[in-house]
């Protein structure tokens, strides 16, 4: 973003979404109830951008005449597609980078990202994605047996003992790990989660290569691997199963989106993932959603508001996509018109388009992104001819 905005002289502006760091509608009381986190949705996010737009154009000097390109990653990339959809008067076009948009009520099968993720790591070690598949079973088999569950605190390096209740807990917190790790699999070191080498996950896989071993040995592997994660920097004294590992991000007003209208199915296999296998139940996610925040998810109300695949009456939209990134499965991955154009990049993690050039960047990722630059030049004069024939 930095350097295409430099290229184009353009103004760059990052606009803080409603309810997530300092923008509280309510201030302290933001998150006390249901009825104060009422006004955290897409809906009035998109018209907070829409507000500030007309704000900037009217506030900064030159800009009342000039274009505007919406441009996010991940969550910001799914926005800025409906915030072209839903204001074409305002911007010109939108890249939307590792946008998920038809990761929603049957557009793609709940199996999909899992099935990604387990395929990074499948690429990423000969016997990698099968160690984590068989790791499942021997915590299991660990956990039930006499001194398992002290056994396993130890091996995990977790700050607080673990109880029979929390066996679960620890499984999800290993498998958020995998996740994580699949989507910031970037070439170069990063911090974007977590300071992480380059490539992290063949440096995980190097202790996951053998599946077959007892059940400690491989229990012990998996912690060596999970240590990559939470302490590349060797900073960290103990793991806590409790914290999420995407806290800085915002996760706690995330779970609110994702219990009301941002509800991304997923389920699991065993089979064709590397996950124990865990179906997709509406009702007990709903039932979760109300005892944590008193509300009930809407899933189809995504899908009716912006369209669901039915989109091609739109226009100016770039998807981008890496193939590693687990996201891609809910993406839009092929050209659906001329002008709402897919961009693929084969060696491609979370939104890598959006992150400053490296000296490390695949050429995929370089084509990637003088694709996407081209289409904006052509928006841009596109605008400013049909801007000359105005009366």
């Amino acid at each position: 973003m930095w350097d295409v905005a430099e290229k184009l002289k353009a103004l760059l502006v990052f606009a803080e979404h409603r309810y997530y760091g300092e923008s509280l509608p309510f201030g302290a009381e933001s998150f006390k109830d249901s009825k104060h986190l009422n006004f955290l949705t897409s809906e009035q996010a998109l018209a907070d951008f829409a507000e500030l737009i007309r704000h900037l154009r009217r506030t900064v000097p030159g800009a009342d005449s000039q274009p505007v390109i919406a441009i996010g990653g991940s969550y910001g990339g799914v926005l800025a597609a409906w915030f072209r959809m839903k204001y074409p008067h305002l911007v010109i076009g939108a890249l939307a980078a590792s946008a998920p948009i038809w990761q929603f009520e049957e557009l793609i099968p709940c199996g999909m990202f899992m099935k990604i993720v387990t395929e990074d790591f499948r690429k990423s070690g000969k016997k990698c994605s099968e160690s984590i598949l068989r790791s499942w079973g021997a915590i299991n088999r660990l956990s039930n047996t006499g001194s398992g569950l002290p056994w396993l605190t130890k091996a995990f390096h977790l700050c607080s003992s673990l109880n029979s209740e929390d066996v679960q807990r620890l499984k999800d917190w290993i498998s958020e790990t995998w996740v994580n790790l699949a989507m910031v699999n970037y070439p170069y070191p990063a911090n974007f989660l977590k300071p992480l080498p380059s490539w992290p996950l063949k440096v995980v896989c190097q202790y996951l290569t053998n599946p077959f071993m007892s059940d400690s040995l491989l229990v012990q592997n998996i912690y060596q691997a999970l240590n990559v994660y939470y302490n590349y920097s060797g900073q960290s004294r103990c793991n806590n199963i409790s914290e999420t590992t995407i806290g800085s991000l915002g996760s706690r007003v995330w779970g609110y989106q994702t219990c009301t209208e941002i509800i991304l199915p997923f389920c699991t296999n065993g089979v064709d993932d590397m996950f124990e296998a865990r179906a997709w139940d509406l009702d007990k996610y709903s039932d979760d959603c109300y005892k944590q925040w008193g509300v009930r998810p809407r899933p189809s109300w995504i899908t009716t508001l912006y369209g669901g695949k039915d989109i091609r009456s739109h226009s100016n939209i770039i998807f981008s996509n890496g193939d590693l990134d687990p996201w891609s499965g809910g993406g839009v991955t092929e050209d659906l018109s001329d002008t709402l154009v897919a961009v693929n990049i084969p060696e491609g993690a979370h939104h890598l388009d959006l992150r400053s050039s490296t000296e490390t960047d695949p050429p995929s990722l370089q084509l990637a992104r003088s694709v996407e630059v081209r289409h904006m030049k052509q928006w841009i004069s596109d605008f400013y001819g049909n801007y000359r024939r105005q009366p």
